[in-house]
């Protein structure tokens, strides 16, 4: 499998929780020690991490950096960071607590200039544009705002403008075990075939993890398939 997996840590009050579409008021525990949790990863064999502040992405500014250091300080996990990133602090300190990439969804669609600006300082390798979509359109602020913005079009100004990375979850299917939007992922590969897609949402099985490798897929990101017991990582990894 050529498919890069990455698993995901979503944070609430200091603790790894997952939601279901997006939804805050369907959250559930599923460890109280994201640090701990980062490490079982590292373990198992990954090399990758995804951290979601979703206290941050309420907040609109960056809560659970201490979460972020302790993680990177324990293991050596590559950790691309995201939730709450507003302000040119909070990207600083995200990448000062140790984060690799950052991802940036809400400022692409608000502040255009402030992305670019960004991707300009930081580099396309160390920026993570993130398209989370509903109904085809794109959403921001922890879900919580629908865009008038379409997804295709959305993508072809950034990658345009030099955007490598990019972390796209079909809100729709996050958290639901349905499997992920496959045809939506091809869509967008068949548009920009250069880029580094991350998919997201709605991986259920390992053989959602397939067949998004057999669509040509570069990267996946997984979170309740793997707390629920759902994947195997041995099994993906053979």
């Amino acid at each position: 499998m050529k498919i890069e997996l990455i698993p995901a840590i979503d944070i609430i009050d200091g603790k790894c929780v997952r939601l279901t579409k997006g939804d805050y008021g369907q959250k559930k525990v599923y460890n109280d020690d994201p640090v701990a949790q980062a490490k079982e990863f590292e373990k198992l064999g990954m090399k990758r991490l995804h951290v979601v502040d979703l206290d941050g992405a309420k907040a609109k500014h960056v809560v659970n950096v201490d979460v972020l250091r302790g993680i990177t300080a324990a293991t050596g996990l590559k950790v691309d960071f995201g939730g709450g990133i507003k302000s040119d602090d909070d990207i600083e300190k995200a990448f000062a607590a140790g984060a690799s990439l950052v991802t940036i969804g809400s400022i692409a669609v608000s502040q255009p200039d402030t992305f670019m600006r960004w991707l300009d300082r930081y580099g396309a390798d160390k920026v993570i544009l993130g398209a989370d979509v509903r109904n085809g359109l794109v959403s921001i602020n922890g879900w919580k705002e629908d865009t008038s913005e379409k997804l295709l079009p959305f993508l072809a100004r950034y990658v345009k403008a030099g955007v490598k990375n990019v972390l796209c979850t079909e809100i729709s299917r996050d958290g639901t075990l349905s499997g992920p939007s496959t045809d939506l992922y091809r869509e967008v590969m068949e548009a920009f075939p250069g880029i580094h897609l991350i998919a997201s949402g709605g991986v259920g099985r390992n053989e959602d993890i397939i067949e998004l490798d057999e669509a040509g897929i570069p990267a996946v990101v997984f979170g309740k398939a793997w707390y629920e017991g759902k994947i195997n990582l041995e099994g993906l990894k053979a």
